[in-house]
């Protein structure tokens, strides 16, 4: 027994058997037991340590003294990093959301693309709209608008939705200030800048092939029709609306299509400033010190959603409590996601302080397996099996983190990296992921039908996207 136990402890061969046994464990307390994520990955974390000979002082301290354990630098280190994110993306959305944003825009991209260019409209409603909203948060908001659309152009439900899926599912996997994309800077160490070029690059293609080229294929065959108890608003009607409901900000009229194109910019514009100023300027420049200020994404961030509470809040008609209850709302749903985020990076912490890492670097560098490719395909084995995007972002950033630490690529290839592993992420979404029942439900689907149509589209989004990370990181 003990010959074996050191096995498991000191070898390659044993350290990756116990990291597969840790993960199998994982997604059996998640799939079968049904734990919450957040629980699972505490619990694993916790018996991967003991399993693997950790002294009980480094993975919780002692009683005098615990901020240096495996427990609390684990949850720590990353929620420093986005709870603050996080937690202001959420409530810019919500503001966007509550101002009637998304009704203006809808109706100002029906009306420059027409009915035939109706589906692009939506695609692109879904990549503006879910830059600063949560995925699930954009279905319930936009579904209402896809409906108007399909009744309007009398064709498919899922002609209209697939584009919007699309880029909901783009942003919400590549773009910050969303959980996943924000936790793989944390774990790997790259800055939102480049993730959020990275993310453009990588997910405009596979939005493109998914939403565009696929819904509009896929959207002739497959015929939903509109929910026979959902009755569309006329224009005059829908303007101003909540969309999801609660606490509408009051408002004398909605606001301009560039008025909110501006306001989801600025954070983009404040963080790519930062970035680019670092590698242009003068380390010692006052310019590049202005830069790095105000493009720290809390701080874009923070000033963004104080400019939406006065531009689309203050200045048209709402009070200070109205903002308040909006922005209270809207953070009650944030808080499972921030323990989901770091109990996976205790979760990868722990495989890091066991050379598990190590170990996975050593097999790979024999096997001749890029670690862009070895990334992704960990990705899509956790999504698959789980079902949820941030369990398998956190958890694949977690294990790749050590590998990526050791090789000293750049910021641009680290990057490239943490797009696979969300490329990976969102592949295969079926019926395990809460996600699949939602668009059924909202998009009036069969089972069947929604295999057909999201399953496959959340597969050609994964796939293309991670085809073009990988050739951009073969190059640099």
């Amino acid at each position: 027994m003990g010959a074996t136990v050191d096995w498991l402890r000191t070898t390659t061969p044993g350290l990756l058997v116990l990291c597969g046994l840790a993960i199998a464990v994982l997604l059996i307390a998640i799939i079968k037991v049904k734990l919450e994520p957040f629980v699972a990955l505490l619990l694993t974390g916790l018996l991967l340590a003991l399993a693997a000979g950790l002294p009980i002082s480094q993975i919780v301290g002692t009683p005098l003294k615990a901020g240096e354990s495996l427990l609390e630098t684990g949850f720590g280190g990353i929620l420093g990093h986005i709870a603050v994110i996080i937690g202001l993306g959420t409530v810019l959305g919500a503001i966007l959301e509550r101002s009637g944003g998304a009704d203006v825009l809808t109706d100002k991209l029906l009306k420059v693309f027409g009915e035939k260019g109706a589906p692009i409209a939506m695609g692109l409603l879904g990549l503006i709209f879910g830059i600063p909203v949560f995925f699930d948060i954009g279905i319930f908001v936009l579904a209402p608008l896809i409906y108007v659309a399909a009744k309007r152009g009398g064709r498919s439900l899922v002609l209209y939705a697939m584009p919007m899926l699309a880029g909901l599912s783009m942003t919400h996997a590549f773009l910050p200030p969303h959980p996943g994309p924000v936790a793989l800077g944390g774990l790997l160490g790259v800055s939102l800048g480049w993730l959020i070029l990275m993310g453009f690059v990588c997910g405009i293609p596979g939005f493109i092939a998914a939403g565009i080229v696929w819904g509009s294929y896929i959207g002739k065959r497959v015929q939903v029709s509109v929910p026979e108890e959902f009755v569309p608003l006329e224009p005059d009607e829908a303007e101003g609306s909540a969309g999801s409901g609660g606490t509408a900000v009051v408002t004398k009229a909605p606001p301009s299509v560039a008025l909110i194109g501006a306001i989801i910019a600025i954070p983009l514009v404040l963080i790519l400033g930062a970035t680019f100023g670092y590698q242009l300027l003068d380390k010692d420049s006052a310019l590049l010190q202005v830069l790095t200020f105000f493009g720290t994404p809390a701080v874009a961030l923070l000033i963004t959603v104080l400019v939406a509470f006065y531009l689309l809040g203050i200045r048209r008609g709402s009070t200070v409590q109205e903002l308040s209850t909006i922005t209270a709302e809207s953070l009650k749903p944030v808080g499972m996601v921030l323990l989901v985020v770091g109990a996976g990076a205790f979760f990868g912490k722990v495989i890091s302080a066991t050379g598990i890492g190590a170990a996975l670097a050593d097999t790979m560098s024999a096997a001749g397996l890029p670690i862009i490719v070895l990334a992704y395909l960990i990705s899509c084995g956790l999504r698959i099996a789980q079902g949820s995007a941030t369990v398998a972002i956190v958890t694949t950033g977690g294990i790749v983190a050590p590998l990526v630490a050791e090789q000293g690529y750049s910021q641009m290839s680290i990057a490239l990296i943490a797009m696979a592993i969300a490329a990976g992420s969102i592949i295969l979404s079926h019926v395990n992921d809460g996600g699949f029942w939602i668009i059924a439900k909202y998009f009036n689907m069969t089972v069947k039908q929604t295999l057909q149509t999201w399953t496959v589209l959340e597969t050609i989004l994964s796939v293309v996207s991670f085809a073009v990370a990988a050739l951009l990181f073969s190059i640099v």
